[in-house]
């Protein structure tokens, strides 16, 4: 099945996908090791920054090979990618599915700008799936924020724009902003707009999934509620990041003496295979 396929499957049982974030080999051998142990397919992202630092022709290789190897079931996606050029960067090094992320722009050309990626990248093969975007997150990076986070109602996206865009532009999936952030908040609670997330569904063609960024440090009943609600698609990438960096800095204290990069990183792996895992789980758990 296409992406595009599974993720109209995937709104109609109330499950979700998951879109997870990397920056190395290391974090992909942790994701497709937790999808392989659970048996599900799952979405791989590179921002324009992770994607500038792996290769985009070499990560799409990566990702065949160990697929192939592993019997595993990847979907390449090229995250956040903030620009047409970019976005063709990616659709031409072999990536699967695109986010062209023009949100910040005034509307038409945010729709003048998706819809060009969206006629490029089906003219190139039409199983590639567009996702685009459209309202104002509070936050920008993936990162943990010390500061309360304030998420303004003006910023959010509504069902009515949200399907003019659908509709002017041809994208396959659409990222609306409904209380999400990117990143974890210390002192803000994540609390996401149930109703504009359903409002938003009904207005939509069925075929166009609904995604959720800024899952990270959203609780376990909120995003289920949310897929309830409609989201098929939610992305993780902060919890990845804590993870990584944490069982990473433990290793080093523990042992100070050890220099060889391979051995530091088992403990590493198996702290993001099992945030993946427990995502996974939650998103797949019709119950």
């Amino acid at each position: 099945m296409t992406l595009t396929q599974i993720l109209f499957v995937h709104t109609k049982e109330h499950r979700a996908v998951g879109h997870f974030n990397i920056s190395n080999l290391e974090m992909l051998r942790a994701i497709l090791e937790a999808a392989k142990e659970m048996g599900s397919l799952v979405m791989i992202g590179t921002s324009e920054g992770e994607a500038e630092y792996l290769g985009r022709k070499q990560i799409v290789a990566l990702i065949e090979a160990y697929c192939e190897d592993w019997g595993v079931e990847a979907i390449l996606n090229a995250d956040h990618h903030k620009s047409v050029e970019a976005a063709k960067a990616a659709i031409d090094a072999g990536y699967q599915s695109i986010h062209i992320d023009l949100s910040k722009l005034p509307f038409e050309e945010n729709i003048a700008g998706t819809h060009a990626v969206v006629e490029y990248a089906h003219a190139k093969d039409i199983h590639i799936s567009v996702e685009g975007e459209l309202g104002v997150l509070a936050t920008d990076s993936s990162k943990v924020y010390e500061g309360e986070i304030v998420v303004r109602p003006e910023d959010l996206t509504g069902p009515e724009q949200a399907a003019e865009f659908v509709e002017r532009t041809g994208v396959n999936r659409f990222a609306p902003a409904v209380g999400n952030f990117h990143g974890m908040a210390t002192h803000t609670k994540k609390q996401l707009d149930f109703d504009r997330i359903e409002a938003t569904r009904k207005i939509l063609p069925e075929e166009v999934a609904i995604v959720l960024h800024g899952g990270s440090g959203t609780s376990d009943d909120q995003l289920q509620e949310a897929i309830k609600r409609g989201v098929a698609n939610i992305h993780i990438s902060t919890e990845l990041r804590v993870a990584y960096s944490s069982a990473l800095r433990k290793f080093l204290a523990d042992n100070p003496e050890e220099t060889t990069p391979y051995k530091m990183f088992p403990s590493v792996i198996h702290a993001v295979r099992t945030v993946v895992l427990e995502r996974v789980q939650l998103f797949t758990d019709t119950n």
